[in-house]
């Protein structure tokens, strides 16, 4: 693809070049006042991997801090072991997945509740944590910012986990909104649960910012470029009322098994880089640099 050499790399998959060409066109055309960014965290705006080694996820934060007991590091990865394999698996379908989800959302938060953690656990956890932004995400969060574009970052993940992270590595701007699983802490620090509807890897089409208001304030940002690592992230942006729609998705691992989905739903696909190198390319083209 000639307008974005980054797009013609052995490991950028293109379904449709010519779709992408266009859509580009489209968004570089109309300019950042047009545009807004939907994304999700884990392995996406997070590095899957750094220098060969598995990085952590906001769940796994907690699960190998120092601050926590034995026994709920024992007992996440229990249900990590139960749970994710469903999750990922090839063999359900996703009406079939969701209560397995709020199954293992709910044995979470009484997990987490009974670990007595407080407030003041979360800074020091992110600080020793092996929870990276990928490279170059802070050019593309402050250019973002710079050009008045709006960014939803989307998660089943912990919200408070993503800000901190966010704060230490990065910097909170005025033009992100976190929409996520936060936690709700007495007035004495500790951890009595979470606030709201429960957010998981696939009902992120049913959460309270498609209730809300959110997308109806930014429909005259009709272009969207929608980020993700799984395939339950492409309903993030469902109710947004856009022109045009330009689909990234990091495939992180079992490149042979997932290839192919992915490149059926996503109209980029990037295999395993831990840089946000493609998505800032494209995203220069659009602003014209």
């Amino acid at each position: 693809m000639e307008m974005v050499p980054e797009l013609e790399s052995k490991h950028v998959h293109i379904r449709d070049p010519e779709f992408v060409k266009k859509a580009i066109e489209h968004m570089t055309k109309d300019g950042a006042s047009k545009l807004q960014v939907v994304a999700d965290f884990d392995s996406t705006l997070s590095k899957h991997k750094h220098r060969g080694q598995v990085c952590a996820t906001c769940h796994n934060v907690l699960e190998e801090s120092h601050v926590m007991p034995d026994f709920f590091k024992d007992q996440a990865t229990a249900l990590r072991n139960k749970y994710m394999p469903l999750e990922f698996s090839h063999d359900l379908t996703v009406e079939e997945k969701i209560p397995l989800m709020i199954e293992w959302y709910k044995a979470g938060v009484a997990m987490y509740v009974g670990s007595g953690i407080r407030s003041q656990d979360i800074s020091v956890s992110v600080a020793k944590a092996k929870l990276l932004l990928r490279d170059d995400c802070l050019w593309f969060f402050d250019e973002l910012h710079q050009h008045g574009i709006p960014l939803l970052i989307f998660s089943a993940g912990i919200g408070d986990i993503i800000e901190e992270v966010i704060t230490q590595q990065a910097r909170m701007l005025d033009n992100m909104k976190i929409v996520s699983n936060f936690m709700d802490f007495d007035s004495e620090g500790k951890l009595i649960g979470f606030k709201g509807e429960m957010i998981h890897t696939y009902n992120k089409n049913e959460n309270a910012v498609h209730k809300s208001d959110y997308f109806e304030r930014l429909k005259h940002h009709e272009n969207l470029i929608l980020l993700g690592d799984s395939l339950g992230d492409l309903r993030m942006a469902e109710g947004a009322e856009v022109t045009h729609m330009l689909k990234i998705g990091f495939l992180n691992h079992h490149v042979e098994t997932n290839l192919k989905p992915y490149m059926e739903s996503y109209d980029i696909v990037i295999q395993e880089d831990e840089t946000m190198d493609v998505v800032n390319a494209v995203l220069k083209k659009i602003l014209g640099q």
